[in-house]
């Protein structure tokens, strides 16, 4: 018997959300987990795998939305 446990974060068998806050950082949520107070989900549920791939697609610029605006432009 394996007696290892698993990080819920970790474990391809589970089902995903893809969780974004009000700076667009984007976050690997398992479906089981209550969603954070400020994170809404953008994406899933789906594969671990396939929320990953929205990740990367969809948040190529990993600083926070506020530090990655242009102060004149605000």
């Amino acid at each position: 018997m394996n007696n290892e446990t698993i990080n819920p974060f970790d474990d391809d068998s589970l089902a995903f959300l893809v969780l974004i806050n009000a700076l667009q950082q984007h976050s690997l949520w398992p479906v089981f987990k209550t969603i954070p107070k400020g994170w809404h989900s953008a994406y899933g549920p789906a594969s671990r795998i396939e929320c990953l791939e929205y990740i990367e697609k969809n948040w190529t610029d990993i600083r926070p939305q506020a530090l990655s605006t242009p102060a004149n432009c605000v």
